[in-house]
């Protein structure tokens, strides 16, 4: 069987920061995969499931209702190796557009102190395994990392 794209990525040399996954043509439209690398991988601890969940609540929710953009999200969801998330957008969106998307997206979540959206029990399918806490400060930790990266490139390293 033909390996995947993403397992020919060198995840010794990924560091936290955001990647242009793969670009796949659907129909007369593109849909891109980015890579939002918030652990770097093969180092422990990894995101725990219940500020991983929060995240994607979180992240979801302020994408899909984003002034400009909400209609090119397709998905926002966690990776399962538990160290980042994969958005799809459909349609060309210019890299640094995408890396001030990704940044506003962080410091929404790491500012939120609200009720979780769709946290109820006819919500989520585990609704009780969510905490903001976690989730902000996750946030709060990528966004220092990404503030660092002056490369808007999105191309994995080497």
């Amino acid at each position: 069987m033909e390996k995947i794209k993403s397992f020919t990525v060198n995840h010794n040399t990924l560091v936290p920061g955001v990647y242009e996954s793969r670009r796949d043509q659907v129909g007369k439209s593109v849909v891109v995969t980015y890579d939002i690398r918030l652990i770097k991988p093969n180092v422990l601890p990894v995101l725990g499931n219940p500020e991983m969940h929060t995240i994607e609540h979180l992240g979801a929710t302020f994408l899909r209702n984003h002034p400009f953009y909400k209609d090119q999200i397709i998905y926002f969801g966690p990776m399962g190796c538990r160290t980042g998330f994969y958005l799809l957008v459909g349609g060309d969106i210019a890299n640094e557009q995408l890396f001030v998307l990704v940044k506003d997206m962080f410091k929404f979540i790491s500012a939120y102190d609200q009720e979780i959206p769709g946290t109820k029990e006819i919500e989520c399918g585990n609704y009780l395994d969510h905490d903001l806490k976690k989730a902000n400060n996750v946030a709060e930790n990528f966004l220092n990392d990404l503030y660092m990266i002056d490369d808007t490139s999105l191309a994995y390293p080497d």
